[in-house]
């Protein structure tokens, strides 16, 4: 089987299935927002009800964007607090077999905030930082919280465009409890059990200890008296003993919220290339489709709630038709292998030839076509994990990730941050097309005015003020440069591709860069504070603002929203506002890269 045959099929069974499983899970979100209960929730309806009587929460009670924004601040709040606190006392608590190494207070900090914002920037290796109750008890919860935070906003967001003269979005506590106890926790427990089946391990262990045997051969040169012809030189053997550390621990509960959440934290320091997080093909799948499902479906579910399914179709093909263009882009880059060998003709050489691409920084069980679609996908989402290093990608290889974590992560996105990113570039878009022909614009039946607009603005530049600054800042001090090991246009691109991870809230990075400094720490913790919760905060407002509005009849004048115009519209306006912004950046780092190693004679 051909390369392109192979990345065709993996890419059709993976699409596809995403797109089967879209309309059943974005029913069933649906309906638990819109408090129906099913056979299966209905049981567990009483525990929820429990739950807010222990933390004193009324359900039907309602909040203003204002007052949803605060208690959702100061939930995450209390969480970045308390893992933060974890950290510094793990050595001192149970669970904790194998004494990891003491943390770094900038470290911790850092650790706090990227998991409170579903960003799960590692500048750490898990197994030897981080206890097996940390691992738990604090990014595994957060794991669960920062997403159904997203998806909290997702839902409220979707409220405000069925709702008209009133100043409530809804209840924070119920939206959190609800999506982390009817869809995610379900979700995580069906696929942890899939992934221990296929050899994800999942204990409570020390390290387990292998005794490793190595035959040496070496030569023992003859004596001579040199007045006659040398003695033959001898041969020996001896065997050589070694020990090998392999890490145990609750990796397969870890890995399913990871993935299922859009989060990208690995138990490992290998991420999804470890064969313990990540053992075959089927989990490989499992992932990729596992990462899509809710992202995906959400689409699905706002359809349903402003009842008009044809509005999730046409968000749904803007974010394919980006997320596959640039799969195929990354893809056809990482076959063709890397042009500076190509150019000084080592083709020819075994050791240096490429006849299946460039392979450098994969898994040879994955491949290049599965390791391109997983690139695509993890990025496209905030999701962050990885199978192979992203700084061994090849220029235009690299620049892929790069491009849909720049765009908001909105192909399809994270959980609830991919639908309420690609909703307000959609009301820029039918902003843009008001101007186009003069009319007042409308979207689903509200009209988009100055206040709409500003809020918009605030959360599509927030993320390119903090990512472009903080890149700027960190080439010209000695801090920032420090913690560059390739200069020139790659340690640039490592640079720009590190705050734009973080303050896109993606995780991944380009692993030649040594982040794990003071400077690094604060300055991609305040990224990623900021990259989350600005934008959060803006689009609740807007959510706050569309509520109160009347709803405009649909006219002759109105701009359908469901249409291929309007998908080439929304597509034009992602990738204007979007891509544009950084173009200058971009062309400094892997644009640069690429144009001088082609150029290698």
């Amino acid at each position: 089987m051909s390369a392109q045959i192979q990345f065709i099929l993996n890419a059709l069974l993976l699409f596809g299935s995403a797109l089967a499983l879209t309309p059943i899970l974005g029913n069933y979100i649906a309906n638990i927002f819109r408090g129906e209960y099913g056979l299966i929730t209905k049981h567990v309806r009483p525990f929820e009800i429990s739950l807010y009587q222990i933390i004193g929460v009324d359900p039907n009670g309602e909040s203003t964007w204002y007052e949803y924004t605060k208690q959702l601040l100061f939930f995450n709040f209390l969480g970045a607090l308390f893992l933060f606190g974890l950290q510094l006392i793990q050595n001192h608590l149970p669970f904790n077999p194998d004494q990891v190494t003491a943390i770094s207070a900038d470290n911790a900090f850092n650790n706090a905030i990227s998991f409170v914002t579903n960003s799960n920037w590692q500048a750490y290796s898990g197994e030897s930082t981080m206890s097996h109750l940390t691992q738990m008890l604090g990014l595994g919860v957060q794991n669960f919280l920062s997403a159904a935070t997203g998806l909290s906003v997702a839902i409220a967001l979707s409220r405000s465009f069925i709702r008209h003269g009133v100043n409530v979005i809804g209840n924070f506590w119920v939206d959190l409890t609800r999506g982390t106890l009817y869809l995610l926790l379900p979700l995580a427990i069906i696929i942890s059990i899939f992934f221990v089946s296929h050899g994800v391990i999942q204990n409570f262990n020390q390290s387990a200890h292998a005794q490793l045997v190595e035959l040496q051969t070496y030569t023992v040169a003859a004596p001579s008296d040199n007045t006659t012809s040398p003695t033959a030189n001898s041969t020996s053997e001896t065997l050589k003993t070694s020990e090998q550390v392999i890490p145990m621990g609750p990796v397969a509960s870890q890995e399913a919220i990871k993935i299922v959440g859009t989060n990208g934290g690995g138990f490992f320091n290998a991420n999804s290339a470890h064969p313990f997080e990540n053992p075959d093909p089927w989990t490989n799948l499992l992932q990729m489709l596992s990462i899509l499902l809710i992202p995906c479906a959400l689409t699905y579910a706002f359809g349903m709630i402003v009842g008009d399914l044809r509005q999730c179709w046409a968000l749904l093909a803007a974010m394919a038709v980006l997320l596959i263009s640039l799969t195929v882009v990354g893809y056809q880059a990482e076959l063709s292998g890397n042009k500076a060998l190509h150019a000084l003709g080592v083709d020819d050489l075994p050791s240096l030839a490429q006849p299946g691409g460039n392979m450098e920084g994969k898994e040879s069980r994955f491949g290049i076509a599965a390791t391109s679609l997983y690139t695509a996908v993890t990025t496209g989402t905030s999701t962050g994990a990885v199978i192979s290093s992203h700084d061994s990608l090849t220029p235009i290889g690299g620049l892929v990730p790069l491009v849909l974590i720049q765009l908001g992560e909105l192909s399809p996105g994270g959980v609830g941050s991919g639908l309420y990113t690609i909703l307000i570039y959609a009301i820029l878009g039918v902003f843009i097309a008001g101007l186009m022909i003069g009319r007042t614009p409308e979207y689903l039946g509200k009209k988009i005015e100055a206040r709409e607009m500003k809020l918009a603005s605030i959360f599509i530049l927030t993320t390119p003020f903090l990512v472009l600054m903080a890149t700027a800042v960190a080439v010209v001090i000695p801090e920032g440069a420090a913690g560059v090991s390739n200069p020139g246009p790659h340690g640039f691109s490592e640079i720009l591709y590190a705050y734009s991870s973080a303050a896109n809230n993606n995780g991944s990075a380009f692993a030649g860069l040594n982040a794990n400094t003071p400077f690094y720490n604060f300055s991609t913790g305040i990224a990623m504070w900021l990259g989350r919760f600005v934008p959060l905060i803006a689009a609740l407002a807007l959510a706050g603002s569309l509520v109160e509005k009347k709803k405009v009849p649909t006219s002759s004048g109105t701009m359908p929203t469901h249409g291929p115009l309007f998908v080439a519209l929304l597509i034009g306006s992602i990738i204007l506002l979007g891509v544009l912004t950084y173009l200058p950046a971009v062309a400094l780092g892997p644009i640069v890269e690429h144009l001088s190693t082609s150029s290698i004679h």
